[in-house]
């Protein structure tokens, strides 16, 4: 009899141990909608073949949104803008940026509305501009009216989400608006591009969309990090090596919008918009390498900088490098996961 509890019991423990490990093989994973080459990886199921993860897909509106969910540890790994990034380090949210989704280039732009009277960035003042707050787009629209001389107080800033933008858009209720795709799309079809985001980087304060990860997730499931940042890099280098597949009217445009939103016909005029830096690129000095000193964490610098004078943080970070790593970038480059 005590064999057989001892076998018994031996079998109860090794399931319950297989069951745990099965737990444990989970993430939750946030995107948002933006049209990006990964989100056909996501569609096809191609992270969970590569890892054997079971991963849980949470869509957000806004970057803020995705740092409160990681902050109240709903999110494990999850897509943000710069800024919001930016707020999150700053307030000791502990993550790090460790993919550079996109260089967002002239994929998030200032559209004046047809019959608003503004053909200039002084015509501003006095109207209404919509903007996610704490988001890229927020600190690009500042920064327009920084260099254009325009104080903040002479235009009725709006905090509005992307869809909320796009139908205050087509009601009249709004002059302006600083946003993505594919609200972008949507609001263009009756306004003008005024300036882009790529426009403001020139001059010398670049935006970007990053993944980020808690800091507990990285340090337990490294050899996954690596293997799914090698599932970005890989849909990445799909949409790079062949534009055409992502046309009007292709599986991989379908699979964007169906996750997204927006339509497949606006998909690859959007993805031309952005850079996709490769493995090579986000493992050097000029994205998540060289510490304070790389180009990400230069751009969460300056970002914070804003953000406090927006009193949107209280302090900034000593050094913006220990809040990025390459880590897996260049263990994927190396092949060893």
């Amino acid at each position: 009899m005590k064999k057989v509890l001892s076998t018994v019991a031996g079998f109860v423990l090794a399931v319950t141990l297989t069951f745990a490990g099965a737990r444990a093989a989970e993430v939750t994973i946030g995107y948002q909608q933006v049209f990006n080459p990964w989100k056909v990886a996501i569609a096809n199921g191609d992270f969970e073949k590569a890892t054997g993860y079971k991963i849980n897909w949470k869509k957000f509106d806004s970057g803020a949104k995705v740092i409160t969910a990681m902050a109240s540890g709903d999110v494990d790994i999850a897509m943000a803008g710069s800024s919001p990034i930016a707020a999150g380090v700053s307030r000791g949210l502990p993550i790090k940026l460790f993919w550079i989704v996109e260089n967002i280039n002239d994929a998030e732009a200032l559209v004046v509305r047809n019959g608003s009277g503004i053909e200039k960035p002084a015509d501003l003042k006095g109207k209404r501009l919509g903007v996610p707050f704490v988001s890229t787009t927020h600190f690009h629209t500042l920064f327009a009216l920084e260099v254009n001389k325009i104080d903040p107080k002479e235009v009725k800033l709006l905090n509005m989400q992307p869809n909320a933008i796009a139908a205050a858009w087509e009601r009249g209720d709004i002059d302006a608006a600083f946003i993505w795709d594919p609200a972008l799309s949507r609001i263009k079809k009756n306004g003008k591009v005024l300036l882009t985001s790529g426009d403001l980087s020139k001059l010398g304060k670049a935006t970007f969309d990053g993944m980020i990860v808690t800091n507990n997730f990285a340090d337990k499931n490294a050899k996954f990090m690596c293997q799914f940042v090698k599932g970005m890099a890989a849909a990445d280098a799909a949409y790079r090596d062949n534009p055409a597949n992502f046309g009007p009217g292709s599986d991989n445009a379908k699979k964007i919008v169906k996750m997204v939103g927006g339509e497949d016909k606006d998909v690859a005029g959007v993805l031309a918009l952005y850079d996709f830096p490769d493995l090579k690129a986000q493992a050097s000095n000029a994205w998540l390498a060289g510490g304070k000193d790389g180009g990400a964490a230069k751009a969460l610098f300056f970002t914070s900088e804003f953000l406090k004078k927006e009193k949107k943080v209280d302090d900034l970070l000593p050094d913006y490098g220990a809040v990025v790593t390459d880590k897996f970038a260049k263990a994927a480059l190396a092949g060893d996961c």
